[in-house]
């Protein structure tokens, strides 16, 4: 399995936050834009995104100037877990089009100076994989069934799960087949995990690496990073597992250890794995990274996986569940910054993907510093008009951080979450699972509006989209907001000139003396730049003669003050 282990307005003119020498590869201060393939743009008008209509809109992703652009899965698959239960990770799935499309993408992406980042779903499969499917026609114990997780089950005729692992995604992690053996899954009943401990699932890998790497790739962004390897003896557990919060014991029992993890989770044996995956991406040009999708604590354990030999990103989801609270935000830029400064890896900061609700509604709640599964129709409503504010203050503050940012595909239009989509039409296998109890990540994932006017508002010719727009994504549209001063588009496009202007992304940070996360006050400088997020109900008066750089919303500063739920850049005289 690889080598052995080891230890507002126009900008001013700033000095930048730190020399940039471009010595620095491409990834360490990237602002990289997450697609969603289903819901960014469909072409041929069936109501599901494809890659001919990601193509005909990364002109949007150039206005807004970003580096690169990470494609959640295109790959053949069923899609009952929208894609991360691939079927053959070397073919498009023709709902999103053809290997000749996704070279044209890259091509044009490449073009416009953005880089492309692709899914890996190493962790399990789809039960229709053809590796699968020969497991389940070839007896207990062959060779087929050695590339998952078979294992008999307990009790005296085997009809009990092997162990009491549940599944991620709710309800049980073992599904038992018609000879008797069960099979592990911590998702979906029809995403069955993989044995890395079997040599053919490493040599497989390495080949879908290389086949991608070779279609000219930047990078890949690992799912269930942390997860690859299971603890030899696959134990029972009485914790619970949860997407982006990661591991809990349950009620009552004693607190996890820092140096015990799940058995099913950050085992040691994963980092064997990266730092033979970083050996491969080095025998290609262009500074091609990993991003780790990997939900461990606390942050000098994540920090492992972005070791010089092993990934090159790891996402820091400790700065995205503090929620609207500037005394959890500073905790966690410290201990993340603190951790990975310790491996000499730089920090990614992210405030919205694909698994969570989106922070414009997450910030409208009545208790901002919760974070939710998801938001049905008999669930708390967000106040749309706050998150949306504090929303953009968030980003304007995340967007000064050094590092590297991560954007979910329609933030910069300010989309809230879609909170009232009926049963009928969710597809999120958590929802299923769990019987309804968790409405699941559907409402995140909504079609994106590009023209207010146009039918499923310009997501498709033809009006269909596969989960149903709400009426107020003709508020949010690209096309009202484009050119406006003010709107959410355009504070984006300032966000991400500036940032690269002052090269904030490889500079460096301090909390400033202003600071006062207690008082929900969380101010730092970078170069001669002092950035300050108000997340209380009140004013706060900003040094004496600081100028404005940009705001979050146009009335940021009232007589020199910074109001409520906003967040400036300032230069300090």
């Amino acid at each position: 399995m690889g080598p052995a282990a080891h230890p507002g307005e126009e900008p001013v003119t700033l000095e930048p936050a730190q020399a940039d020498t471009r010595t620095t590869p491409w990834w360490a201060d990237a602002v990289i834009y997450q697609v969603y393939p289903r819901s960014f743009a469909d072409a041929d008008g069936d109501g599901m995104g494809d890659l001919p209509g990601i193509t005909a809109r990364l002109d949007h992703l150039a206005s807004l100037g970003v580096d690169a652009l990470w494609l959640s899965p295109f790959y053949l698959s069923p899609q009952h877990d929208a894609g991360y239960d691939v079927a053959d990770y070397r073919q498009v799935d023709p709902r999103f089009g053809t290997l000749a499309d996704f070279d044209a993408l890259r091509e044009k992406a490449d073009g416009l100076g953005i880089r492309t980042i692709v899914d890996l779903v190493p962790n399990h499969t789809s039960n229709e994989h053809a590796w699968f499917q020969a497991a389940l026609t070839a007896a207990p114990g062959s060779p087929e069934r050695d590339r998952y997780l078979f294992r008999d089950g307990r009790g005296p005729d085997g009809s009990e799960p092997p162990n009491n692992w549940t599944s991620v995604f709710g309800g049980p992690g073992w599904t038992r087949v018609s000879d008797g053996q069960w099979y592990l899954h911590l998702f979906d009943v029809t995403q069955p995990d993989l044995n890395w401990h079997n040599p053919e699932v490493v040599a497989e890998f390495d080949d879908v690496l290389r086949f991608w790497l070779d279609r000219g790739v930047a990078g890949f962004r690992v799912d269930v990073a942390h997860g690859l390897v299971k603890h030899p003896d696959l134990p029972d557990w009485d914790g619970h597992t949860a997407m982006v919060e990661g591991t809990k014991r349950a009620e009552g029992a004693d607190p996890i250890e820092e140096h015990v993890p799940a058995p099913m989770f950050d085992q040691e044996g994963v980092h064997e794995i990266y730092r033979h995956w970083n050996e491969v991406l080095g025998e290609y040009d262009g500074d091609r990274m990993m991003v780790a999708e990997a939900w461990v604590e606390p942050a000098p354990r994540l920090a492992k996986y972005v070791r010089p030999d092993e990934m090159q990103q790891a996402f820091n989801f400790e700065f995205l569940i503090e929620g609207w609270d500037a005394a959890g935000m500073a905790r966690a830029v410290d201990s993340v910054m603190s951790a990975n400064g310790a491996v000499g890896a730089p920090t990614t900061w992210v405030l919205s993907n694909h698994d969570v609700v989106r922070h414009t509604s997450r910030f409208g709640l009545a208790d901002p510093t919760g974070r939710s599964a998801g938001i049905g129709a008999e669930d708390e409503q967000p106040d749309a008009g706050i998150g949306l504010r504090r929303a953009r203050a968030a980003t304007l503050a995340m967007l000064a951080l050094p590092g590297s940012a991560y954007l979910y595909q329609g933030e910069e239009l300010g989309l809230p979450e879609a909170t009232q989509l009926p049963a009928d039409v969710r597809e999120d296998p958590t929802f299923v699972r769990s019987g309804g109890a968790d409405v699941g990540r559907d409402g995140c994932r909504v079609p994106l509006p590009w023209q207010a006017g146009a039918p499923a508002y310009g997501f498709s010719p033809t009006g269909a989209s596969w989960l149903p727009q709400p009426a107020s994504f003709a508020d949010h549209a690209a096309d009202v907001q484009e050119g406006v001063p003010g709107s959410t588009l355009e504070l984006y496009r300032q966000m991400i000139a500036l940032r690269r202007e002052l090269r904030l992304g490889t500079g460096t940070m301090a909390w400033a003396d202003v600071h006062a996360p207690a008082e929900g006050i969380l101010a730092f400088t970078t170069g001669d730049m002092l950035v300050v997020l108000n997340t209380s109900d009140r004013a706060f008066e900003l040094p004496a003669g600081a100028e404005l750089l940009l705001g979050s919303v146009p009335d940021a500063i009232d007589g020199g003050a910074l109001v409520p739920d906003a967040a400036v850049w300032v230069r300090l005289p």
